[in-house]
C-alpha cells in the first residue's frame, strides 16, 4: 500500500485548517469499548456463534425472526455496559467546536451519539427504535429491551412483526444522501476503524475531493494518491495525541 504515513501532529494540523471535514467510521472506533469487531478474529463472522446470513438477512428474519433475537438478547447487554472511547468523545468535541461536519457511521451501537455528536448519518441504521413491519407503530430501544426480555420474538398489536431499524442484508441503507453530499463537500474525511471494504460507505473516501486520512489497525483498501494518507495505529492513542496538539480538553 502506497498511501501517505502520516502523524497525529500532522493530522492535527490538517484538522485545525480544514474548513468542512467529516468522519466516517466503523467497527474498529468501537473495539476498545468493549464491542467486538464482527468481522475481527473473535467476531461474529468468524466463530459463527450466530450465523450472518440468517441473523441478519431479512428474508430469514422474516420467515424465522427468532435467531435475530437471540442475537438481540445478547447485544444489548454488551450495549449497556459499554461506554464511547476517547475517539467517540474527541469526535463529539470536534463538532461542538465547529471543527466537524458531522460523523458517517458504519456502527449499529450508538456510541457517537452517547458522546455528544449531534450530527450522525448511520448507514446501518440502529437500535434506537423499533417498527411494526406492518403498521408502522415505533418502539424506543428501552420499550424493546423490556419486551424481549418476556417474550421470544415480539410482535405488534395489529399483529406484524416487530423489528429494530437496524439495516439487514437485502434492505437498502439508511442516510446515503446525506453522507454522499457530506463526502463530495468535504476538504477533509477521517476514515476511522474501518477497512474500507463494505460498500457503499467504502466509496465514500473515493468520493472526496478532499483529503483522506485513514487510522486503522490493519490495512485499508485506499486508494493511493495525492491527499490519502494513512496511519496503522490505535485509534485512542493517536487521537490523544492529536487532541494534544490542538489543545483540547476532551471530557
Amino acid at each position: 500500500m502506497d498511501l501517505t504515513p502520516i502523524t497525529a501532529k500532522e493530522c492535527a494540523a490538517m484538522i485545525r485548517g480544514a474548513s468542512r471535514a467529516v468522519a466516517l467510521t466503523g467497527a474498529g472506533i468501537s473495539t476498545s469499548a468493549g464491542i467486538p469487531d464482527f468481522r475481527g478474529p473473535k467476531g461474529l463472522y468468524v466463530t459463527r456463534r450466530y450465523d450472518p446470513d440468517t441473523v441478519f438477512n431479512i428474508d430469514h428474519f422474516q420467515e424465522n425472526p427468532k435467531p435475530f433475537y437471540d442475537f438481540t438478547r445478547d447485544f444489548v447487554k454488551v450495549l449497556d455496559r459499554v461506554r464511547p472511547t476517547f475517539t467517540h468523545r474527541f469526535l463529539a468535541a470536534l463538532e461542538k467546536r465547529g471543527l466537524l461536519r458531522g460523523v458517517i457511521t458504519q456502527n449499529i451501537d450508538s456510541l457517537h451519539e452517547k458522546a455528544g455528536s449531534r450530527e450522525v448519518a448511520s448507514l446501518h441504521g440502529s437500535y434506537a427504535t423499533s417498527r411494526c413491519m406492518v403498521c408502522r407503530k415505533s418502539w424506543t430501544y428501552d420499550e424493546m429491551v423490556e419486551w424481549i426480555g418476556r417474550e421470544d420474538v415480539p410482535r405488534c398489536a395489529c399483529g406484524g412483526l416487530v423489528k429494530p431499524e437496524v439495516v439487514f442484508f437485502g434492505e437498502i441503507v439508511r442516510d446515503l444522501a446525506t453522507a454522499g453530499e457530506w463526502a463530495e463537500s468535504c476538504d477533509l474525511m477521517l476514515a476511522l476503524g474501518s477497512s474500507l471494504t463494505v460498500y457503499p460507505a467504502a466509496a465514500l473516501p473515493e468520493m472526496c475531493r478532499g483529503s483522506v486520512v485513514a487510522v486503522n489497525q490493519g490495512a485499508v483498501s485506499l486508494p493511493p494518491g495525492p491527499g490519502r494518507y494513512w496511519a496503522e495505529e490505535d485509534l485512542d492513542t493517536f487521537f490523544r495525541l492529536v487532541a494534544r496538539e490542538l489543545d483540547m480538553n476532551v471530557e
